[in-house]
């Protein structure tokens, strides 16, 4: 009964919740895609046209994704808290402004954590990566040291081959 009075008070509240839980419903989708981005890195899986760790544009283009609806939540949540004080709401509608309130928190605390861990991966992965690349490097040089060795060893020899056949003539 208290909902209907604040709806002939302010038209805009159940226009603003609707838009507040769809934004809460995207949130909950793109911030499981986010979080599998470190699942399938771990586990060495990419699928074609995923976003992996490292294809950056994509990786990028997700955070600024959930960034931006964490800021329109955000802006709802502002309205809809506007909406309750203008109308006098009673303790329903406060309870739902705040529980809106404690979703966004919630949100935003998972993104910046998945964002950390995220970071942190991918920071590991860079550095396994140039360990892997100076090992690499490593083996070619031996092997190329060891191939000019080689190479001397048979110069050396064919002159000292060359030498005797002077000397036994």
């Amino acid at each position: 009964m208290g909902d209907s009075i604040l709806e002939i008070q302010e038209p805009g509240w159940e226009e603003l919740r609707k838009e507040a839980m769809k934004i809460e419903g995207d949130l909950d989708v793109k911030l499981s895609s986010y979080a599998k981005l470190g699942t399938r890195f771990n586990s060495g899986y990419t699928d074609d046209g995923s976003p992996t760790l490292g294809s950056e544009g994509s990786w990028k283009s997700m955070e600024t994704e959930i960034h931006s609806l964490l800021e329109k939540l955000l802006d709802i949540n502002d309205a809809m808290s506007q909406c309750a004080a203008s109308a006098s709401a009673n303790s329903s509608i406060s309870q739902k402004v705040a529980r809106h309130r404690d979703i966004l928190h919630e949100y935003t605390q998972e993104f910046r954590r998945t964002k950390g861990n995220l970071n942190s991966m991918r920071e590991h992965a860079e550095l396994l990566n140039s360990v892997r690349d100076d090992i690499s490097e490593s083996k070619a040089r031996k092997h190329l040291v060891a191939c000019l060795l080689e190479c001397i060893y048979c110069v050396k020899g064919l002159r000292f081959m060359g030498a005797l056949i002077i000397l036994m003539r």
